[in-house]
């Protein structure tokens, strides 16, 4: 600390009283700063001109030399000196685990400092905006994003892309166009502003514009895992299978440790029927992520589906016993109890995933659904009541509606539903359930004429997306231009004829029985699979856990002819021993001795307590 020199007339500064006298807080170091020492008044002038010539020279020294001094009141903190840059890391450390704790008060003002001492930084921005959203405060967010893009001179690529998808999630399409393209002017080879632009599109049905989006991700971000499982997925919506295996390899080769391409693979080898190499790449992805909830929870599905009951039952032990915080797979094991006669058993199992997050729609849908088949209209109607008190304006809610308008109309009630029918189509005019359940009714009560106006205009207001082959050739010049056997590696002169083994619904309809597959699940009123194939969701399916590239050995190889694959011999029981540290004997004591209160997220027990929902008035 610098030393403030005194002339031989001015009294002598007070001594210490001891060595260990400290600064009485922190905030009082931080508020020093270096000042010049003020001129010396007009009496003192007159002092030090009487003084020694030593002394004259000395006070005109001490006006030169700065000195530490407390800041003054109302001065901003940031012209103090910036901490060091290790500061900005922890800071931001901390506030994300002060968000994982819903701290979202102390989280929120360590990302104020960092934007006060660095602005210049993007991920403060990022890190509140996302924060704000957590909390539906969608303005904040708004002005957050806005300023961080001033502060950064809109060449965070960042900032750009988390404002495009807000503004997406707010249904602002227009504004989150601009977003995502201000995004890749900042940085072309910014992949997620790609990708998400390209999300964007396929939701509103221009699917040769997400392809083209999807291409110049890869020209200017080369092979990417969610670019070619996008592309993958839209090749199996246009049945053209041999193209989207072909992507999903490349997707799993530039990734392997990726749950998301091993499942939406998966998934697209049940719609063909190829069941034997569908569980090869369930088995892949449990082993790449083993702690996912979708490997486990779709794996169970396909295995219900395929009438392995007991298997999928212990898959859904297993998924439950690794989340135990997930409603989605209870769900699903309450629906597979009732499938199995098993009621009593269902219900606990609904009222377990009920209280694990009572603001989860579908779990509510279910059991309504499920009471609603076992005759008890009363409590349907409470449970459809409460699922509507959640949200009643999103597509759950539509589903909910649908629902409770079929209940109605069962036991006679047709005012009440056709008041939910119109109700359920007002939030999602492109249900072809919910239409033809209208028409359905009006041609029971006797209005043929009624229920064909109702298909007319189901078929005028419906949106329909039109895919062609058009864009491939331009895709192949765009992938890697200095390839010349990349046709044939994309396999695009094969005709897919021979990969379309019929319809994953053919073999169901003729025996006429039901089955349990997702598509089917996500069709009940209130079900909740897991969108292990949607892309919306790849961010919460990845894991640090995984396989290795000589584990894709034996999988597919697109440059010979596709052949089944044999079964493959995965002990999950050694599996789940040696990875998860679980013992196969002990799963349904998990399951029956597994407190939900136990498990309810913090959010409930640190103040953040909700209002209760209000029941609505059955119509």
């Amino acid at each position: 600390m610098a030393m403030r020199l005194f002339s031989s007339s001015s009294p002598p500064p007070p001594l210490l009283s001891s060595p260990a006298t400290k600064i009485s807080s922190p905030a009082a170091l931080s508020s020093l700063r270096l000042r010049r020492a003020r001129p010396a008044a007009a009496g003192r002038e007159d002092e030090a001109a009487g003084a020694g010539p030593f002394d004259r020279r000395m006070e005109e020294i001490a006006k030169k030399v700065p000195l530490f001094e407390p800041a003054g009141v109302g001065e901003p903190a940031a012209t103090a000196a910036r901490p060091l840059p290790i500061n900005l890391e922890l800071w931001l450390h901390r506030a994300k685990v002060h968000t994982r704790k819903y701290e979202f008060a102390h989280a929120e003002k360590l990302l104020d400092k960092c934007m006060l001492y660095w602005p210049e930084d993007g991920r403060p921005y990022v890190a509140l905006g996302k924060l704000y959203s957590k909390q539906s405060r969608f303005d904040k967010a708004r002005a957050v994003y806005e300023r961080g893009c001033q502060a950064t001179q809109g060449e965070n690529p960042y900032i750009w892309q988390c404002w495009a998808v807000l503004e997406s999630k707010g249904g602002s399409i227009r504004r989150a166009r601009e977003l995502f393209d201000a995004a890749t002017v900042a940085d072309a080879k910014h992949i997620a502003a790609w990708h998400g632009w390209a999300i964007l599109e396929i939701k509103q049905g221009n699917i040769k514009k997400a392809r083209n989006l999807l291409a110049k991700g890869l020209k200017y971000c080369g092979g990417n895992e969610y670019i070619y499982q996008t592309l993958a997925l839209l090749e199996a919506r246009a049945e053209r299978f041999e193209q989207a295996r072909t992507l999903f390899q490349q997707a799993t080769q530039c990734n392997p440790k990726s749950c998301a391409s091993w499942l939406s693979w998966a998934q697209v080898e049940m719609r063909v029927e190829n069941n034997v190499l569908a569980r090869k790449l369930f088995e892949k992805a449990v082993q790449a992520s083993p702690k996912n909830r979708f490997s486990w929870h779709v794996w169970a599905l396909f295995e219900a589906n395929q009438g392995n009951i007991d298997k999928a039952r212990k898959l859904f032990k297993i998924g439950h016993a690794v989340n135990p915080r997930d409603p989605v797979i209870l769900q699903s094991l309450a629906l597979l109890e009732y499938n199995c006669a098993s009621p009593n058993v269902a219900r606990v199992l609904f009222r377990k995933a009920s209280q694990i997050d009572p603001r989860h729609q579908p779990v509510w849908i279910a059991w309504g659904w499920m009471e609603w088949k076992e005759g008890n209209e009363r409590t349907a109607r409470s449970l459809y009541q409460r699922a509507l008190s959640v949200n009643s304006t999103n597509e759950c809610a539509a589903r909910c509606l649908q629902a409770w308008g079929v209940l109605e109309q069962r036991v006679g009630n047709y005012t009440a539903a056709r008041r939910l029918l119109r109700a359920s189509l007002n939030i999602n005019s492109q249900s072809e359930v919910t239409w033809l359940t209208w028409a359905a009714l009006e041609e029971e009560q006797g209005d043929p004429v009624r229920a064909e106006e109702i298909r007319d205009l189901y078929f005028q207001q419906r949106i329909e997306v039109v895919d062609d082959a058009s864009w491939v050739m331009g895709f192949l010049d765009i992938i890697d231009p200095a390839l010349d056997s990349v046709k044939k590696l994309l396999n695009i002169d094969r005709p897919s004829g021979p990969a379309r083994q019929g319809n994953a619904t053919s073999t169901a309809e003729q025996d006429g029985t039901t089955t349990m597959t997702p598509a089917a699940a996500g069709e009940l009123p209130g079900s909740s699979t897991p969108q292990g194939s949607s892309t919306a969701n790849l961010d919460s399916i990845r894991s640090a856990e995984g396989l290795s590239t000589s584990d894709l050995d034996g999988i597919v190889d697109p440059r010979a002819p596709y052949t089944r694959q044999p079964d493959s011999d995965l002990d999950v029981d050694g599996f789940i021993r040696r990875r998860l540290g679980l013992d196969p004997a002990e799963l349904d004591a998990v399951l029956e001795g597994s407190d939900p209160r136990g498990v309810i997220s913090q959010r409930r027990t640190r103040g953040l307590t909700r209002k209760p929902l209000p029941l609505l008035p059955v119509p």
